[in-house]
């Protein structure tokens, strides 16, 4: 099964009773708002933001309020609890209020958070936004979910998989799997999110090369430089049991494995890239912003791998698993990946991506958690409306080049 090159791999039909089931699924620096536009200085965006913050919009349903506490706690323990269709019960609410409390914003773009706060509503989750050719964090709304110990990365672990495959030889774009009556190549399987695909690399990879390119992709460390609060996620030691369906699983759902919306948002920044693992870093302080210098963690060997993966991404967006981004912007490329899976009463939906413009790219995470409303497409249409509400602001128009980071860039070990 090495080094093949236009092949045909072949697996038979994959059914794992039990298991919850997925849904098939360089700006230099950012919010410098453009002389003339409608939104003209830093300090109105200020405003817009504040109010914002006070007073969000939502389109859940309203749960009735009895008049005693013992009614209260049982509404809100039935409004929380949905059912999806194939009768999994989730005791998880999808919607959160308040969940920008105890940010820390001093040092964000307020353009780039305004549109986050606005895209994510009263969802429960987060939204992070990365500047990938540096790995300044732009905004992170709710600090305290991005910053935990992470969640099952469902499909998006297909990001690290298939880049793997790539890197070992054991595919190529072209490279046909047969999945039932038909053939996928890589990147109809990561457009449609195909789980026998990834299953069958990740078998044909084996869990050792599948854990060594995951490291190195990020996964199982910290992702960020001195931010407080970030823990590492886990990755596992060795394979998962074969009941819970060994590499496969691993490969395809991201069993056993927890990951932080930084780790993704820090691979997904590389690919957008060409290949440098940037530390993530979260200016807290106007002053931190402005003296920002990139920290590089290292360098990935995909730069040759990222085109081979980008039409994949391309296809999740403009006609797979990720497409609700298209109901609010149309305007510009957006690359990314879905996932949808679901433990212990809790349904998770990822969504990561990078929009590819003639300006420059900002990498966007969301992550949701709750019952049958959340999942990988919802996660996407959230994506969708904060990237409409940026190139509104004027985020994506031409400005003046920045000063070139990439020659500033420090390894870690300069700054010891």
């Amino acid at each position: 099964m090495k080094n093949l090159r236009v092949a045909r791999l072949t697996v038979g039909s994959l059914v794992l009773a039990g298991l919850s089931r997925g849904t098939p699924s360089a700006f230099g620096w950012q919010g410098q708002l453009v002389p003339g536009s409608q939104t003209s200085t830093r300090q109105e965006a200020q405003k817009d933001l504040a109010r914002l913050e006070r007073n969000r919009f939502s389109d859940r349903p309203h749960a009735s309020h009895p008049a005693n506490g013992i009614g209260r706690k049982v509404a809100a323990a039935s409004a929380s609890r949905t059912v999806s269709a194939s009768g999994e019960v989730f005791f998880t609410s999808s919607f959160a209020d308040h969940v920008t409390e105890g940010d820390v914003t001093g040092g964000e773009d307020p353009v780039v958070r305004q549109a986050a706060v606005a895209a994510l509503g009263h969802m429960n989750g987060t939204v992070l936004a990365i500047e990938p050719t540096s790995g300044r964090i732009l905004a992170i709304v709710n600090q305290k979910l991005a910053l935990s110990s992470g969640a099952q990365p469902c499909s998006t672990i297909k990001l690290s998989v298939a880049l793997a495959a790539l890197s070992e030889g054991i595919i190529t774009k072209e490279t046909e799997v047969r999945i039932g009556a038909s053939y996928q190549n890589l990147t109809t399987a990561l457009a449609r999110s195909n789980n026998q695909y990834f299953e069958t690399l990740g078998r044909e990879l084996g869990f050792k090369k599948v854990s060594f390119h995951a490291h190195q992709y990020g996964l199982g460390e910290l992702a960020g430089l001195n931010i407080s609060g970030e823990q590492p996620g886990v990755y596992p030691t060795e394979e998962i049991s074969p009941k819970l369906g060994g590499v496969g699983r691993m490969c395809s759902f991201g069993e056993g494995i927890s990951m932080t919306p930084l780790q993704l948002g820090a691979l997904v920044s590389a690919i957008a890239n060409g290949g440098t693992l940037y530390y993530l870093q979260h200016p807290t302080t106007p002053e931190q912003a402005v003296d920002f210098q990139p920290v590089v963690k290292r360098q990935l060997d995909i730069a040759p791998l990222v085109g081979q993966i980008s039409d994949g991404m391309a296809g999740a967006v403009n006609y797979g698993t990720g497409r609700r981004v298209r109901y609010s912007f149309n305007e510009e490329e957006v690359l990314g990946k879905t996932g949808t899976c679901s433990r212990a009463g809790t349904r998770f939906g990822w969504f990561a991506s990078y929009a590819n413009t003639d300006v420059g790219r900002i990498v966007v995470v969301v992550f949701l958690q709750g019952g049958t409303p959340t999942f990988g497409p919802k996660a996407a249409e959230i994506a969708g409306r904060m990237y409409r509400r940026l190139y509104d602001h004027q985020f994506f128009a031409a400005r003046p080049a920045p000063t070139t980071i990439a020659a500033t860039a420090k390894p870690m070990s300069a700054m010891r």
